[in-house]
């Protein structure tokens, strides 16, 4: 019992030595600093938008095509209805869709790609060949045409995502678990007669946690983008519930994107903003967890490495 406690303390040490190691090297880069920053008040708005929204998102009250004033702080869409209201909770929906949809696709790549990579033989090649299959259609198209066959809404669009953009995710797990699967603690777990179930979940998916979640932030970003597209084409949400995609798809016309620019920034800067903020994020990850990175940190000087504490 006691030899037990001493090894858990230790792996206790270890792990926190190793998150301390990884944060430290994610606070070097600075844009990843300010993109967690702000996708963490973006994220803190869309979540208190019912408190912190002035009116009703869908509810017609105020002039049509009011320009900002103290009243409405983004002015008034077309039909009267207030545009911060509109944006908080647009914003939602569109991480909603990149949160769900990428979480999907994750588990589905990460299961065939444990499946494929481990046992190998017909079942590896039946996977790789389907993956193979899905990744030869054009992605826009493929997601395009799902669009148009299934009913056009919020978690329609959030299935059809998490369906598609499994493919990568599937060939970078099967790539880990094919490198890993010739280690010796591995074999050593396969002599010892641990069940696959185990070696898989418990051996081998914890070091390949690291490449899935910095793949994992590209996914999320072009599963918001590709949301955006397809409401922006009247194929994502519907109105009159509130998108980044149709409220830039309602502001297509030369006069509104001339006179009325209230209308079409500020959905389409939260866009570019989320995106960009993810995408350096994804990037200050793959840095700070890259082994060969994290192994030279003791390299770091003093000042570097109490920076963030």
């Amino acid at each position: 019992m006691k030899i037990k406690r001493e090894l858990l303390y230790k792996n206790t040490i270890e792990t926190e030595r190793y998150c301390q190691t990884v944060w430290r090297r994610f606070c070097r880069h600075r844009l990843a600093l300010a993109g967690l920053g702000a996708l963490a008040v973006i994220c803190l708005a869309s979540l208190l938008a019912p408190l912190i929204a002035p009116y009703d998102p869908e509810e017609i009250v105020g002039p049509f095509g009011a320009a900002p004033s103290l009243k409405f702080l983004l002015g008034t869409d077309q039909i009267g209805r207030d545009m911060l209201s509109r944006l908080l909770y647009a914003t939602r929906v569109s991480l909603m869709v990149g949160a769900l949809s990428t979480l999907i696709s994750t588990a589905i790549g990460v299961v065939l790609g444990l499946m494929g990579g481990y046992f190998g033989g017909w079942l590896d090649i039946a996977i790789m060949r389907f993956t193979d299959m899905v990744m030869s259609f054009p992605y826009i198209l493929l997601v395009l045409v799902a669009a148009a066959i299934f009913e056009p809404g919020l978690w329609s669009i959030i299935l059809i995502l998490g369906l598609v953009d499994w493919p990568g995710i599937a060939r970078l797990v099967r790539g880990n678990v094919l490198s890993l699967r010739e280690t010796n603690f591995v074999k050593s777990s396969i002599v010892a007669g641990m069940p696959s179930r185990y070696i898989l979940f418990s051996e081998i998916l914890p070091n390949t946690v690291a490449p899935i979640l910095v793949y994992a932030t590209s996914v999320m970003a072009l599963s918001m983008l590709d949301e955006a597209s397809l409401s922006f084409l009247g194929m994502g949400v519907q109105p009159p519930a509130a998108s980044l995609g149709n409220m830039l798809g309602s502001a297509q016309s030369l006069t509104i994107l001339t006179r009325q620019p209230w209308l079409w920034i500020p959905p389409g800067l939260l866009i570019v903003v989320l995106v960009v903020a993810i995408n350096f994020v994804g990037d200050a990850l793959r840095d700070a967890l890259d082994p060969s990175s994290v192994m030279n940190v003791n390299s770091l000087s003093g000042e570097e490495q109490n920076e963030c504490e």
